[in-house]
């Protein structure tokens, strides 16, 4: 059921989920809304260095939507948010965060699932399609493709794991405008406090900390851009047999419109979207992501019917606050 505040707006159901993975790392979850929500449920995959916080506006719109609410899980991967880090850099790999997103549809009991993944979590969500492509019931991949424009790779690798931590909130800002001014054109002051908020944790004395662990650049420098990055198209055409939205930013130097067009051909249920004013990766939250995502959904839904779930794992294997 949906409620709601004083000012009338929807208030979602939330819950904080702690689940291990298999080599006993502690993986954190945000889910918002309901295991009874009449729509089909939405896993969020976030990018290389982010987190579910990423989803946070999206997901308080779609659990509470005022007539297909579903719940939302938004992951936050090893190393990441919420997430235990992890000791051996190398487990910072899109093999090993799938390992852990499979756990946890095992342990949640989750067998049919909308994906939404932002880049490193589009990538994800491609390798799921072929380790489990019954649990994919739609999926929308945000600014990622099976080609991925090494230029893009480049300034990603060029900051990652490289930034010394800010020293309060205002130079965070400065930070973050910096590295980001040219591909979110449009970005007001209030939009740019919002994102820092995303992309840092705080700590008990109220600055910012790191939100990632820096190793992740280290896993990353293994990437050898001298050399033409793997396609995935293999994997994309995995989901063929269902809906898939694609979403590219306007400024993105990671998903060419090209590549976006070759996914047109190749699927012939592909929902292209783009995103005016941003680069990589859109952050889907204003109106106009929202209704397009939400109305993507709702029809996709025609094809979901909701199964009995198992009981949930002992108090060990999965546990909520």
């Amino acid at each position: 059921m949906t409620t709601y505040g004083s000012t009338g707006a929807a208030v979602p159901q939330t819950e904080d989920i702690f689940y291990r993975s298999h080599d006993d790392l502690v993986l954190y979850v945000r889910k918002y809304g309901s295991d009874d929500a009449p729509a089909r449920p939405l896993l969020c995959l976030a990018g290389l260095t982010r987190n579910g916080r990423d989803f946070h506006d999206l997901a308080v719109a779609l659990s509470t939507h005022p007539t297909h609410p579903r719940a939302v899980y938004c992951l936050d991967y090893r190393g990441r948010g919420r997430s235990e880090w992890d000791k051996d850099w190398r487990n910072y790999s899109a093999l090993i965060e799938l390992q852990d997103i499979e756990a946890f549809l095992t342990l949640r009991g989750l067998s049919d699932v909308a994906v939404l993944g932002t880049s490193r979590g589009g990538i994800i969500t491609m390798l799921l399609a072929i380790t489990r492509p019954a649990a994919i019931g739609c999926a929308i991949l945000n600014d990622i493709g099976p080609v991925i424009e090494t230029a893009g790779l480049a300034r990603i690798m060029g900051y990652t794991g490289k930034i010394p931590v800010p020293a309060d909130w205002d130079e965070a800002l400065r930070v973050v405008r910096d590295i980001n001014k040219r591909q979110f054109t449009a970005l007001d002051n209030a939009g740019w406090r919002s994102w820092t908020r995303q992309l840092f944790n705080e700590d008990a004395e109220g600055r910012p900390a790191p939100a990632y662990d820096p190793n992740i650049g280290k896993a990353l420098s293994e990437i050898d851009i001298s050399k033409p990055v793997p396609t995935m198209w293999e994997h994309f055409e995995s989901l063929r047999s269902v809906p898939v939205m694609v979403i590219r930013g306007e400024h993105s130097d990671l998903l060419s419109a090209a590549t976006v067009q070759e996914m047109q051909a190749r699927h012939p249920r592909l929902t292209p979207v783009l995103i005016p004013n941003e680069g990589h990766a859109p952050l889907l939250k204003d109106r106009f992501s929202e209704r397009l995502i939400a109305d993507f959904l709702i029809d996709a839904d025609s094809t979901w019917h909701a199964v009995p779930r198992p009981p949930l794992p002992e108090p060990q294997e999965i546990f909520s606050v």
